[in-house]
């Protein structure tokens, strides 16, 4: 049987300025802050909490790696630890236009042609509504910025 996927839900992604830790054996490395958001979609609604961040790095082959963590509490009160991991394609220079002041001017957005970000989302949760989150896996389709200190991730079920 082939595989399929279906839409869950968007996390729209508050962030704060990144820190920009320079060139280390990693890649160029920095920290992203999140600093709040939404979860909206057909299977869950929330809050995406203050605390946690996004630690990636530009490898220099222009391989973006992203690590995310943080915690969304459902609109039922409930928490979630999310754990979204993935690999982009961009440079240094890309990505310094993309956490910058204008991402909308990035010419690698112009067309979307050029963007490729994809995420493996992790999700732990007490046992309740939303347990089917830590029985499955999911995709994650990080769109391009189109405005300062903000992503957008669909998360999609693999059926």
């Amino acid at each position: 049987m082939p595989l399929s996927l279906e839409y869950v839900f968007t996390l729209h992604v508050e962030l704060a300025p990144p820190l920009d830790f320079g060139s280390t054996h990693t890649g160029d490395r920095r920290f992203i802050p999140i600093v709040g958001g939404r979860v909206e979609g057909p299977r869950l609604t929330g809050e995406i909490l203050s605390g946690g961040g996004d630690w990636n790095s530009v490898r220099s082959d222009g391989v973006v790696h992203v690590l995310a963590k943080y915690a969304i509490m459902a609109d039922d009160g409930s928490l979630i630890n999310i754990h979204n991991e993935g690999y982009g394609r961009a440079t240094q220079a890309d990505m310094r236009i993309v956490f910058g002041n204008d991402p909308a001017s990035a010419s690698l957005k112009k067309d979307g042609a050029e963007w490729y970000t994809k995420t493996f989302p992790r999700f732990e949760v007490a046992d309740g509504p939303h347990v089917w989150l830590a029985k499955s896996c999911f995709l994650g389709d990080l769109l391009p910025p189109d405005r300062p200190n903000h992503v957008k991730v669909k998360v999609y079920e693999v059926i």
